[in-house]
């Protein structure tokens, strides 16, 4: 009787383990943070919309966003082509230079590699999933009829 209670136990342990770290991965996938190494590539991914926030750690407008960002990850996860990314202009000016950061927190749309839009309205989830969603429905259709031209 004592074996079962401890095998028992011991399941019970382990898929308590394993529900903990499929969530630690499961968080991480949902903003990704891009890096001087991993921008460009990521951004001119065809047909794929990144909305990326620019942030630097010690000011303070980035630190009130709190959990946002990773919130409207969440939010997004189930939205094929579309993929929240973040940069660290601290340790990434090289990209923030690029796409022309001059405040904090600034948060750009981007488009098969081009910048489309420049978000600017209020700092919550269901803003920023309609935003999102809508500037890249446009972005969509506005390259599809653009290669349409090209044929």
């Amino acid at each position: 009787m004592k074996l079962y209670h401890l095998h028992r136990r011991y399941l019970i342990l382990i898929s308590l383990l394993l529900a903990v770290v499929s969530n630690l991965f499961s968080a991480e996938a949902e903003v990704i943070t891009l890096t001087p190494d991993t921008f460009n590539d990521k951004v001119k991914e065809k047909d794929t919309a990144w909305f990326v926030q620019f942030c630097v750690p010690w000011c303070k407008h980035c630190k009130n966003l709190g959990s946002l960002w990773e919130d409207l990850g969440k939010a997004m996860e189930r939205e094929d082509e579309i993929e929240i990314g973040q940069v660290d202009c601290g340790t990434s000016k090289s990209v923030c230079t690029k796409v022309d950061i001059h405040s904090y927190p600034t948060f750009k749309l981007f488009y098969n590699g081009e910048e489309v839009a420049k978000y600017q309205g209020p700092r919550d989830v269901e803003s920023l999933k309609t935003f999102v969603l809508e500037e890249a429905e446009k972005a969509a259709t506005s390259a599809q009829l653009e290669n349409e031209k090209e044929l």
